[in-house]
């Protein structure tokens, strides 16, 4: 994690929205199928049973006309005919559902017709629907289950699917989180699909070759006048020990020599851009060593060593020890210049901690972390804003991690760890 930023929330993965969505869909859609089926049989179910009624009242009243007797399934004023039939207007046929579920018949449908004039009997045909209502029931659950089977089969489908997606959606992710942390050789690479998430790959290593490009131009030119600054500065100082001993002498040195060491921090910036620096690695005291770095700064700091009081001989370390001290001299300088007094510069095992009590790092270098230039918020005084910047840079030449934060009680604290 960069140690500038803070960590994320918590998060639903995309292949888990995207097959929640996919199982969402099948189940409206399944039961979109499943309400219109079930409407067009139950609507089918009844027309053939009018369809039936309505003819089986044809031959029964032929029958009847002709021989006076009824077939089968024929009734003359039953009771149970729907007070819609009892007295048809006219003497054509009509029919009449009724809902009504008695004994073993279920709903019904009935067909009737008057068998002479005005005030004649009426003849009517009832035609149960329960078969092949319970068919339909039948029907529903059967879809019910295939539906279910369908989407068990289907959401692993989606997960899989999902989850290649999500995939090339990382790869594409982290290559931007490596650029945003400094890595501006990271690369997504060819993505296979010909879809938006390779336009959204292509696109990002674009933006990484012509920020690469813009950033080394930058540094380029940075190291350039760096070094046709060193050769005039070199002979301004020079110069300045042949002044006669004055005021003026005393603040052109001072002015000068501060020249040169803006100079040579832009050259260490420039080699650290470029990867020209490699660390000389030994075992020294880590105590040791931040006590030198501490004492060069030439200001009053309170160095305290956790294990000072053990027995046990103090704790070494592998390391480059002059970058070490650069380290630790930018940070005590830093808080000394930019903070308030007392400064106190705490080593424990492998960690040294530099705290001052001023107001503190500004919120958009704890955010950012540092920038070149840039000092952060005015109370923290004036400068040219690469000490921390250089700090680190060896930090991470020396694989080690610096972390920069605000004590709860006012003041700044950075915290440098080694590696093990």
């Amino acid at each position: 994690m960069h140690p500038f930023h803070r960590p994320r929330p918590a998060r639903v993965p995309l292949r888990w929205k995207i097959a929640a969505l996919a199982a969402a869909t099948a189940c409206l859609v399944a039961a979109a199928v499943g309400v219109l089926v079930h409407l067009w049989t139950a609507q089918d179910i009844r027309s053939r049973a009018e369809a039936q009624a309505f003819n089986s009242v044809y031959s029964a009243m032929d029958v009847y006309r002709h021989t006076g007797t009824l077939a089968d399934g024929a009734e003359l004023d039953p009771a149970e005919l729907p007070a819609g039939l009892r007295h048809p207007a006219d003497g054509d046929r009509h029919t009449a559902y009724d809902g009504r579920v008695e004994g073993n018949l279920g709903p019904s449908v009935w067909a009737a017709q008057r068998t002479g004039g005005p005030g004649s009997r009426v003849l009517a045909i009832r035609v149960n629907m329960g078969p092949e209502l319970h068919g339909l029931r039948r029907l529903d659950m059967t879809m019910t289950v295939a539906s279910l089977v369908a989407l068990a089969a289907a959401t692993p489908l989606a997960v899989y699917g999902a989850g290649l997606l999500g995939r090339r959606l990382r790869r594409v992710s982290e290559t931007a989180g490596r650029i945003s942390a400094g890595d501006l050789d990271a690369r997504t690479g060819p993505t296979k699909g010909g879809d938006e998430v390779a336009d959204i790959a292509a696109t990002v290593d674009r933006m990484a070759d012509s920020l690469g490009r813009r950033l080394r131009t930058e540094r380029q030119f940075t190291a350039d006048v760096a070094h046709e600054l060193r050769t005039p500065v070199g002979g301004l100082l020079a110069a300045a020990d042949l002044l006669p001993p004055g005021e003026t002498e005393d603040l052109l040195r001072a002015r000068v020599r501060d020249l040169r060491g803006l100079v040579e921090d832009l050259l260490e910036i420039s080699r650290l851009d470029a990867g020209a620096e490699q660390p000389v690695r030994v075992r020294v005291p880590l105590d040791a060593v931040v006590s030198e770095a501490v004492t060069r700064t030439g200001y009053e700091t309170e160095v305290t060593v956790a294990d000072a009081r053990s027995a046990e001989p103090s704790p070494t370390v592998e390391t480059d020890p002059r970058r070490l001290e650069r380290i630790v001299s930018n940070l005590v300088i830093n808080a000394h210049r930019h903070g308030a007094t007392p400064v106190r510069v705490t080593v424990e095992g492998r960690t040294v901690v530099v705290r001052d009590h001023g107001p503190g790092f500004p919120p958009d270098l704890l955010r950012d972390g540092p920038r070149r230039f840039h000092t952060g918020a005015k109370e923290r005084g004036s400068g040219h804003g690469l000490g921390l910047t250089i700090a680190l840079g060896q930090a991470r030449l020396l694989g080690a991690e610096l972390r920069l934060d605000n004590a709860p009680d006012g003041g700044a604290v950075a915290t440098l760890r080694l590696p093990a």
